[in-house]
């Protein structure tokens, strides 16, 4: 019987789907639920690391500098290692040659460039313009090789960015905004950050970013124009006593006038200091409120208040110690800068890397000669 009939035997009131019409597409289909979001930690400490540091500082001034390539993956090991999402750490498998070599060819690179300008301005300019076309192809390479060596759960990072778009982003847009006389400053910033983000994957699962040269412009804008607001008020401050001084006679009316430029140089430059903290804050908050692996995504929370007082005391303390306290500085703006991120998946964050981990683990097989290099400036 083609007619389909309830329990009663009476036709049923529903039509078919064979009508071209189905209950079920007038409701939207329930969403795939999503899981909390998973707060970065890190772990390191300031007592660990100083030993690290340290010896990573002694060796590379015996070896002249030779040893900073091994110092460096140790210290990126360090970091990598305690730095933790959704219960596991990164890892960081760069080889101290291939970094080594990077550092060489920057080394070779700066000796033909001033050796180049001491024979002569004409060979100096062409050296230059040489560096400034070897530098994007550089940086091309030292991010697959950073990304390669990174890795999570097992599952390799890596980098599907072209040289050309290196070209693009590296030498092209900061070059219009040099000549822009700064203008298109934030363009060209949200230009690379687009590149490095878009370009990123994990695994087969590819990072996208989403923040718009607007918002970089509102950044910049509202990070130069706090700076210029305090700047004018110092000035205000310190502009009319030091006319005054200046406008009058005698040794101590000048000396006034120059202890007060002194002081209205040393206001600038605090504020200037301070101002840094905000700018900064900004920036990662932008970068990764805008950034996604696939559906899942990034967010960033710093506070301008937390940042300006890490940075300070930082600077206090190294300058008390005579440098000492540096690698206590690194470590407790790092703890903040990783732990103000959380990922906030869009479903199960399990199911995604088992998905990704398949033909992710052996993605960048058999690239390791390709992309055995590390500019490591």
């Amino acid at each position: 019987m083609s007619d389909i009939s309830d329990q009663n035997g009476q036709p049923d009131a529903t039509p078919s789907s064979a009508s071209g019409f189905n209950p079920a597409d007038s409701f939207p289909a329930a969403p795939v639920p999503a899981s909390s979001p998973e707060r970065f930690s890190f772990s390191g400490r300031g007592s660990e690391y100083f030993r690290i540091w340290i010896v990573n500082l002694l060796l590379s001034l015996i070896t002249l500098g030779v040893y900073s390539a091994w110092a460096k993956v140790r210290r990126l090991r360090y970091f990598y290692g305690n730095t933790t999402v959704a219960g596991t750490s990164f890892d960081y498998h760069g080889n101290a040659i291939a970094i080594l070599k990077g550092r060489a060819v920057a080394v070779v690179l700066l000796f033909v460039y001033h050796t180049a300008f001491n024979l002569s301005p004409v060979l100096g300019l062409l050296a230059l313009a040489a560096m400034g076309l070897a530098v994007p192809w550089l940086i091309w390479r030292s991010l697959q090789f950073k990304l390669y060596n990174s890795s999570y759960r097992g599952i390799r990072f890596g980098f599907r960015g072209s040289a050309g778009g290196a070209y693009k982003a590296y030498l092209l847009w900061p070059v219009l905004s040099v000549f822009t006389l700064y203008l298109l400053a934030p363009f060209a910033h949200q230009r690379i950050k687009r590149f490095q983000h878009n370009e990123s994957r994990f695994g087969t699962s590819h990072f996208s970013f989403h923040a718009s040269v607007g918002g970089f412009y509102k950044t910049y804008l509202l990070g130069m124009g706090i700076w210029l607001v305090g700047f004018i008020a110092i000035l205000l401050a310190f502009g009319s006593s030091i006319v005054a001084l200046a406008s009058a006679e005698g040794a101590g009316a000048h000396h006034g006038g120059g202890l007060s430029f002194l002081l209205m140089f040393l206001s600038v430059y605090v504020w200037s200091f301070l101002a840094l903290p905000l700018f900064f804050t900004l920036l990662q908050n932008l970068i990764w409120n805008h950034t996604r692996l696939g559906e899942h995504r990034f967010a960033s929370d710093m506070r301008w208040g937390r940042t300006m007082l890490i940075m300070l005391t930082n600077v206090i303390g190294i300058v008390c110690t005579l440098g000492l306290y540096t690698p206590f500085a690194q470590i407790r703006l790092m703890r903040y800068r990783i732990e103000s991120m959380s990922l906030q998946p869009a479903g199960g964050l399990d199911e995604f890397i088992a998905s990704t981990e398949a033909a992710g683990s052996a993605a960048g097989e058999g690239m390791t000669d390709l992309l055995d290099f590390d500019l490591s400036l």
